[in-house]
């Protein structure tokens, strides 16, 4: 067995079975997903639309592809026609273009809000007032392509593991107020939150989808 299906191997026995891991393969090449795809599995995560493209091209049709960077709305057509889930919806004008690309076709494409939640402001991500009138807007409930299907958020890049607990909790609250409301146009059954560095309190505070790339691939090549 390869290292990267041990290391696939060791980290699915720490999640739970309702949990998906999303292997972030971004800027890894095709024969590391290829190694992880023969030991079983199936999601796998990229952040540049030109690489996730190319890679959807050459890998086996039936992996799920997860965007999960900036998502620019011009992009949006090139990952359309196969992507699995949009994790980084920001704003109505990419929620528009996705519905857009998504009637030509003929496919609901399954997204996640994106909601700011870290101290750094680097981070992208709505806050809770425009996360509000999102959700409240007239066009938003025309949008037959979209399917909100849950919030992804990311916590503060830092050693301080109480503030990274207090972020990932406001975001599992928000995410359950949501849940419990009467929005037809959102289905809260995705929590996205947590990384190789802070994926295990993510889990704590109530995530079931984690983005886990240097843990299984080793470091970055960039």
């Amino acid at each position: 067995m390869s290292e990267i299906s041990n290391q696939l191997n060791e980290l699915k026995k720490t999640l739970s079975e309702s949990c998906t891991l999303v292997a972030v393969s971004k800027t890894k090449p095709s024969s590391d997903i290829v190694e992880a795809y023969e030991s079983g599995h199936l999601d796998f995560g990229e952040n540049k639309v030109q690489e996730l493209t190319k890679k959807a091209e050459e890998l086996p049709k039936d992996i799920r592809w997860h965007m999960i960077g900036h998502l620019q709305s011009n992009k949006v057509k090139y990952i359309a026609p196969f992507v699995h889930l949009i994790h980084g919806v920001d704003s109505l004008k990419l929620l528009k273009e996705i519905n857009k690309q998504g009637k030509k076709v003929d496919r609901i494409i399954d997204c996640l809000l994106q909601i700011h939640i870290a101290k750094e402001e680097t981070k992208f991500g709505l806050d809770q007032m425009e996360l509000d009138q999102l959700l409240n807007e007239e066009e938003f409930e025309e949008m037959h392509h979209v399917r909100i299907v849950g919030l992804m958020g990311m916590a503060t890049n830092t050693d301080n593991s109480e503030l990274v607990k207090k972020e990932f909790k406001s975001l599992k609250d928000l995410y359950d107020e949501i849940k419990n409301s009467d929005h037809t146009n959102a289905q809260m059954n995705v929590l996205s939150m947590g990384m190789s560095s802070d994926y295990e309190i993510a889990l704590a505070e109530g995530s079931n989808m984690v983005r886990i790339g240097s843990a299984i691939f080793g470091a970055r090549n960039y």
